[in-house]
């Protein structure tokens, strides 16, 4: 790669690849369901001994290479076990995401179009509305992906500097300052109060083994772990760089938004009396949406506002799931950067419009039963190729590579007792709690207790 990240660069594009659509649903749901500032304090503790721990693993991967996954693992094994380079597609994953997670971008683009000319009055004709545009409306979905996907390959053609960074530094604060001002307006309602009450009111009676679980896959897969990201953004990490101070940075950004989302989420959900255990989608496209009509002009554009903010996290994200294998694709068979990102956005592209259409009433199909091609694919992602890639980092990293390297990568800002236990914690601590998070993805333990 012939540019590397600035050190704030670096920060944003990760923070940029951690705070995704989830912060929007998944985050401030799952606070609230257990236990408030209980789970965000069993969250922050969890992350710092596992997803923390697996981050800088990555991280040392990518640094101490400079290389894509593959040839990362390859360089970094000793002779006899370059075996290890199969453990780097798992990036793949990324790929397989983009596909999917594009369409839900693509969504938010027509919500936020659409917002500002109308918004549903009730739950009812939100629901049909987004029922609608799943299952009824292919063609607009197709031209709202397709959109998404120029977007996000046009911006990853320009590079890691020109493109990646570029789109970060603008982006990532652009959305802080919506929600920013979404947040005073928020605070300004009465339904706030409730809203924090229902994220930061402490309920230890909540916290469960379910809630633990919960909190390791949300540490987990919050940082963009397991699928190349970290791997691929280290190799351009400047030099220098405070790898401690810029990891809790991104940690920090991510949580902050996070709950900034679920502070203006549940304000108007509780204003208008509406149902604050609605998970997923549904919490954002139906209920929300409704919500702001409330509000007359001021909700289309409130939501206007909110749907774009949502429209930057995504992209943020999205433009990290292609880096991995496209540097892999440079590396190894010395691609033009062009003809790399045309080789994958031929593939996402089909994957993309095979989501569209398995959901498609006219030509639905299924897979296992009743799940679309959409909900195979985030099956497979979450719950097997991002735990994998996980556990084969901590494992290499603890196991294969050799430990001065280690030390010595680290020296600068980490002293040996914390290293020691870094060490101790990525050999022994965070393979065990990887296996655990994916036997809960696939089978809940609690089902067992």
């Amino acid at each position: 790669m012939n540019s590397k990240f600035s050190k704030i660069g670096f920060v944003l594009a990760v923070a940029g690849s951690a705070v995704g659509l989830g912060n929007a649903w998944k985050f401030p749901t799952l606070v609230g369901q257990n236990g408030g500032s209980a789970f965000i304090l069993l969250y922050l503790f969890l992350t710092l001994c596992v997803g923390f721990v697996v981050f800088l693993a990555e991280l040392s991967i990518g640094k101490l290479s400079e290389k894509d996954p593959v040839n990362a693992y390859k360089n970094l094994a000793p002779e006899g076990k370059k075996a290890w380079g199969l453990a780097g597609f798992t990036m793949l994953g990324a790929i397989l995401l983009l596909s999917f997670y594009s369409l839900v971008i693509a969504w938010i683009v027509k919500y936020a179009v659409f917002s500002a000319l109308t918004l549903p009055s009730d739950i009812q004709s939100s629901a049909g509305e987004f029922s609608e545009l799943v299952s009824n409306s292919p063609l607009l979905q197709l031209v709202c992906f397709t959109f998404v996907f120029f977007l996000v390959f046009y911006v990853v053609s320009k590079g890691i500097k020109n493109g990646i960074e570029r789109l970060n530094v603008w982006m990532m604060p652009s959305l802080f300052i919506l929600l920013v001002l979404m947040l005073f307006y928020a605070l300004s309602k009465d339904g706030s109060l409730q809203a924090l009450e229902f994220l930061f009111k402490p309920d230890f009676s909540k916290i469960s083994v379910s809630s633990i679980l919960e909190a390791l896959g949300l540490a987990f897969f919050s940082l963009s772990l397991g699928v190349g990201t970290i791997i691929t953004y280290s190799a351009s990490l400047p030099d220098r760089t405070n790898f401690i101070t810029s990891t809790l940075s991104i940690i920090f950004i991510n949580i902050l938004i996070g709950l900034m989302m679920g502070l203006i989420v549940f304000t108007f959900i509780f204003e208008f009396g509406a149902d604050p255990t609605q998970q997923g989608p549904g919490l954002i496209f139906i209920s929300l949406a409704t919500l702001f009509a409330k509000l007359g002009v001021v909700g289309n554009i409130l939501a206007v506002c909110f749907f774009v903010s949502l429209f930057f996290a995504g992209i943020t994200s999205a433009i990290s799931m292609i880096e991995p294998f496209a540097f892999y694709l440079i590396n190894t068979f010395n691609f033009s950067r062009l003809k790399a990102l045309v080789y994958i956005g031929v593939f996402v592209y089909i994957l993309g419009v095979i989501c569209i259409l398995s959901s498609n009433q006219a030509t639905a199909f299924t897979f296992f039963g009743d799940k679309s091609f959409f909900e195979v694919l985030d099956y497979l992602v979450q719950n097997i190729i991002m735990p994998i890639g996980g556990l084969c980092a901590a494992i290499f990293v603890g196991f294969v590579v050799k430990k001065e390297a280690l030390q010595i990568l680290f020296a600068p800002c980490m002293n040996s007792f914390f290293f020691e236990l870094w060490y101790f914690f990525l050999r022994f601590i965070a393979p065990f709690i990887i296996i655990l998070i994916a036997i809960n993805s696939i089978y809940p333990l609690k089902q067992l207790l």
